[in-house]
């Protein structure tokens, strides 16, 4: 952990962390945002969502100029969507991963070069699915291209993919449906990493990406130290993350095993967080 407390980079995760439950940035974090930077310290985005799901303009408004994307598959500098870094799964991998998915009731998206993908017949599921917040389904709903056919688009036209993520329904029992056969399959392919962002999702990526290789890879382009930044975040895709940088940051909404393994804890999202930290450490 840094105590000298000299940063200059804060990586924020997006959903459970920056916004709130409502999908927006309050005006509290917004401030301490803009309070920050004009001390020269300098912001980045770190999700799993892909490029095409970032609240572009909101970032733009704040001086936020880099995007650590789909946990870290894809490095983006705002707003030209300059593709900075990418590490993919082939098609071929994908596509034998997905015959074997579409036949749970799962709802899945795709996630290539920075735009994202759902097969049709997943968006029944998603009015399923019961753990996820209502302004989730809306963003979900509102930045996805919609495949009549998945397999044969991958097929015909061979694109990479930088990560796949499940969502499931829930079982009268509290548990999810399908989950653990989708464990199961996603098992057998040492090619890949898998872990949970949240709501007990699934998201899956090429085997080694972590949003910690986005972080460090953006140090080494602004030359900055990783010792020099703070990561904060609330999920297991954040974990990584908060444990590689300078001082890691857990959200009081996070999983206790989050919480616990992260340097400090803030409140949070719903209680302007990030906010909180920033006038902490930073401002």
């Amino acid at each position: 952990m840094n105590t000298y407390r000299t940063f200059r980079l804060v990586a924020l995760d997006l959903d459970g962390t920056l916004l709130n439950s409502e999908g927006k940035i309050s005006t509290k974090n917004k401030i301490a945002i803009q309070k920050a930077a004009q001390q020269g310290i300098s912001f980045a985005i770190a999700t799993g969502r892909p490029y095409c799901g970032l609240p572009i303009k909101a970032m733009e408004e704040l001086g936020i100029h880099y995007a650590i994307t789909t946990n870290g598959a894809g490095l983006y500098k705002i707003p030209g969507k300059e593709c900075l870094f990418e590490q993919c799964m082939p098609a071929a991998l994908v596509l034998d991963i997905l015959e074997k998915l579409l036949k749970l009731e799962i709802h899945m998206d795709l996630f290539i070069h920075g735009n994202a993908y759902t097969p049709a017949q997943c968006y029944k599921t998603l009015e399923k699915i019961t753990i996820l917040p209502e302004s989730l389904k809306e963003y979900i709903t509102s930045t996805r291209e919609s495949l009549p056919d998945v397999l044969a688009f991958l097929r015909e036209n061979q694109l990479p993919v930088q990560k796949l993520t499940l969502n499931f329904m829930s079982n009268p029992d509290g548990t999810c449906k399908d989950r653990e056969q989708a464990i199961q399959i996603l098992s057998q392919y040492s090619e890949i990493s898998f872990l949970s962002g949240g709501y007990e999702n699934l998201e899956f990526t090429c085997a080694g990406i972590t949003k910690a290789k986005g972080l460090s890879l953006l140090c080494k382009r602004l030359n900055i130290s990783i010792e020099q930044t703070i990561a904060c975040g609330d999920s297991e895709n954040d974990l990584d993350m908060i444990k590689a940088a300078g001082l890691g940051v857990a959200m009081a909404n996070a999983p206790e095993d989050i919480r616990r393994q992260a340097d400090a804890v803030t409140l949070s999202n719903d209680d302007h967080g990030v906010a909180v930290m920033l006038e902490k450490f930073c401002i």
